[in-house]
């Protein structure tokens, strides 16, 4: 049987098109059957040669780490306890660890140095079939209204940004009286400013994007205030939040962007104890002030994905109804176009492929 798969067979060419065999199952493994494959920001990157003095590439690659679909087929050797049957709805998670490490045995596998991903390999969403190993699937109860183009941006844009702000909440540094941002709303900063009110222990959350379209999703999803920093200085910046907020300083930044001016930003704002969580990867370099840093007790979070808990805590808040989507649906053949905008910054939430 044949497939449509986007592949990649080098650095910074068009995905190519094309039609392949579906690949067979392994004894554990089961075949999932593509609903919804996320296009990530991060999808360029591996395209552009981000990745490519960091992570070694066997050509061809089938993008796409986000992944939502249905069981087509079991392995052999799929336990029964595993509680999986053709036609459920799953989703996948999408690091794979060597099960050995340190990281692996405390459950953080997207951390282990020996592992691999979903769609920076010969599968991922980005094709009409993958295999996947039955202990990285989430089965989802056949109940509400969730369907695979809303649950695949879960598995990393609504799993990214929750990680990083437990990580603010733990260390308390929110709560009432607080003010929080959330920096950068594309697709990881949509859920984040969700996140926010949802974890914020009451603290007041203010939105940083540098679009005015995309400030009105963070708004529509639970942020007090918003601020367009485009083309503004600190000082502006600085005056504005304090006009909305009556402070001028910030006690947390979720930092969604991942570029250098945003990361420097979200610090020349910072109160003293202040935190931001790094969540974003656009540029590859931090470059700060040292003295402030250590002077002002800042707390700088490197937050990479989550993990497979992390990932059933943000599934129970889309199944209790508490998440919204900000989903763009792409056919398969639009996959380079809209890598392009992405690209561009003009995508408004998540591009999803979908399958019909």
């Amino acid at each position: 049987m044949k497939m449509r798969a986007a592949r990649m067979h080098g650095y910074k060419q068009p995905l190519r098109l094309e039609e392949i065999d579906v690949p067979h199952v392994g004894p554990e493994e089961v075949l999932v059957k593509v609903g919804g494959a996320g296009m990530c920001r991060t999808d360029f990157q591996l395209v552009d040669g981000y990745f490519d003095t960091g992570l070694d590439m066997d050509f061809p690659i089938t993008p796409g780490h986000e992944v939502a679909g249905w069981v087509d087929g079991l392995g052999a050797e799929v336990p029964a306890s595993a509680g999986l049957a053709e036609g459920d709805q799953v989703v996948v998670f999408g690091s794979w660890g060597d099960g050995a490490c340190r990281q692996c045995h405390e459950g953080n596998e997207q951390l282990c140095a020996h592992g691999v991903w979903a769609g920076f390999g010969r599968h991922g969403g980005y094709q009409e079939y993958m295999p996947v190993n039955y202990r990285y699937l989430i089965k989802i109860p056949g109940r509400g209204d969730l369907s695979p183009d809303t649950l695949a941006p879960l598995t990393d844009a609504g799993l990214t940004p929750y990680r990083g702000l437990k990580k603010l909440r733990d260390a308390g540094h929110l709560r009432p009286g607080r003010t929080l941002a959330v920096s950068g709303i594309g697709g990881l900063g949509s859920y984040g400013a969700q996140y926010a009110k949802l974890l914020g222990g009451g603290a007041d959350v203010v939105a940083f994007a540098r679009s005015d379209e995309k400030l009105k999703v963070a708004l529509d999803n639970g942020a007090d205030h918003a601020i367009n920093v485009r083309d503004k200085d600190t000082d502006a910046i600085r005056a504005e939040l304090e006009s909305l907020t009556g402070r001028d300083e910030l006690d947390a930044v979720i930092e969604c962007a991942g570029s250098a001016d945003a990361i420097r930003l979200a610090f020349s704002l910072l109160a003293a104890e202040g935190a931001v969580a790094s969540v974003g990867l656009i540029g590859n370099r931090v470059d700060m002030p040292l003295f402030p840093l250590v002077a002002r007790e800042y707390t700088y979070y490197g937050s990479f994905w989550g993990n497979y808990n992390d990932l059933t805590e943000v599934l129970a808040l889309a199944e209790a109804g508490q998440i919204k989507h900000t989903v763009t649906r792409v056919r398969f053949d639009e996959v380079n176009e809209t890598l392009e905008a992405i690209a561009r910054g003009d995508v408004i939430g998540r591009a999803v492929i979908v399958y019909d």
